[in-house]
């Protein structure tokens, strides 16, 4: 009577155990063993008394069934096969509505429990309308703002894959995630890493409802979803003394072309330039000015000795009528309109290079750093980073640098 049955379902096949067993450490008053149901689909478990018992010794747990031609016997493997046929009965009903189903779902409707759940839709604008109170406490705005677009994209696709406007959290499985990321690859204009946001951002609602009892499965459950490695862009020596010694006629690309070079010899994020204070700076362990300051992106703390042609830009600003009404240390626009003019300032340079924000802290993590033979654990504190491992995606070893180091050991062999 124990089997898998399999169910073929929008272009996947999902085996679910069916096992019958017998508790017997929990035995009744009369002797006899209380008798189980487990049910099993891709690692996940939920299990059940059936109301039934017998004696250990007349119980077949390969068969999952009693031993025996009395009525006895026979009403009571009856009775388990009543069940199995009901299971079935359930897998057909999900496999011609097309909707989801699980062990604890399989579980629920055989015991005829009409549990009220929480619906994934639901449980993500509850989460975002908690992030939106915490704002500059605890979460950035950009934070909230990635959220409420992968709220959108979620959705979407619920409306267009499922037909419905909302769906159970415990009806979420494996091929719900890949199902999105699928859709989110051909309905979208997002590439892989983006993608891949996505989906972890639905991890988070999912790992907060898995904490509430809201659903005992974890869908991403041996499941990954890995970003493509991405070359950052980044400077090199003479593109960064490009930039330097361009004069621009235009006051305005000139404050943007002093801003980026700032965070080049920085490493600071764009939003860490933005919101910089008087209050930032210290007097580091060498007796010189330095940079200490918590990243609003991880809270981390960046400690930037400040390097002279830094100091040159701060004291270019100083007294600019633009900082001080604005209350700024330096004249930083907004991150789209940085952007836009980084642009304008490529083009004048004769750079065929994507100039943004994150060019000029991939800059300094290599060209002004690394490059300079700054170590790595060095150049990790200075950005910010929580382990080497982040530091690595930023630097880039550059072709001169392994030559220096190649010089190094020429002779010895």
């Amino acid at each position: 009577m124990n089997n898998f049955t399999t169910i073929k379902k929008m272009n996947s096949v999902d085996k679910l155990s069916v096992l019958f067993f017998i508790k017997r450490t929990k035995n009744l008053l009369n002797g006899e063993s209380p008798i189980y149901c487990r049910l099993t689909m891709n690692g996940i478990r939920s299990e059940f008394a059936v109301n039934k018992s017998v004696t250990a010794d007349i119980w077949l747990p390969t068969a999952g069934k009693a031993r025996g031609n009395s009525i006895e016997i026979y009403r009571l493997n009856k009775s388990l096969e009543n069940i199995n046929e009901k299971i079935n009965e359930i897998l057909r009903q999900s496999e011609l509505q097309g909707t989801a189903i699980n062990p604890e779902l399989i579980r629920n409707e055989l015991l005829g429990i009409n549990k009220q759940y929480k619906f994934i839709v639901e449980a993500y604008e509850e989460h975002n309308s908690k992030m939106a109170a915490l704002i500059g406490k605890q979460f950035a705005p950009k934070t909230l703002v990635r959220h409420k677009t992968s709220l959108k994209h979620l959705k979407e696709f619920i409306k267009s894959f499922y037909k419905t406007s909302d769906i159970e959290l415990i009806k979420i499985n494996h091929q719900f995630l890949t199902n999105y990321e699928f859709w989110l690859k051909t309905n979208t204009k997002c590439q892989h890493n983006v993608v891949v946001k996505y989906v972890k951002n639905l991890g988070k609602i999912l790992k907060i409802a898995r904490n509430n009892g809201w659903m005992e499965h974890d869908p991403f459950l041996n499941t990954t979803f890995k970003y493509h490695e991405v070359d950052k862009p980044f400077l090199t020596k003479e593109e960064l003394e490009k930039i330097m010694n361009k004069s621009f006629s235009i006051p305005r690309l000139e404050k943007i072309r002093d801003v980026f070079l700032f965070c080049c010899f920085t490493g600071l994020a764009f939003i860490d330039v933005h919101d910089l204070k008087y209050e930032d700076f210290i007097t580091g362990a060498n007796g010189e000015r330095w940079i200490r300051k918590k990243r609003q992106k991880t809270k981390n703390w960046s400690n930037i000795p400040i390097l002279p042609a830094a100091q040159r830009i701060l004291d270019k600003y100083k007294n600019d009528i633009e900082c001080q009404i604005n209350k700024t240390i330096l004249p930083v626009p907004s991150n789209q309109k940085m952007n836009a003019y980084l642009k304008e300032i490529a083009d004048l340079c004769g750079l065929n290079i994507k100039l943004t924000t994150h060019v000029a802290r991939h800059t300094f993590a290599t060209t002004v750093t690394l490059s300079n033979h700054v170590s790595m654990e060095a150049v990790s504190k200075m950005l910010g980073h929580s382990s080497l491992d982040m530091t690595k995606k930023y630097a880039r070893i550059l072709d001169h640098y392994i030559a220096d180091e190649f010089e190094k050991i020429k002779d010895k062999y």
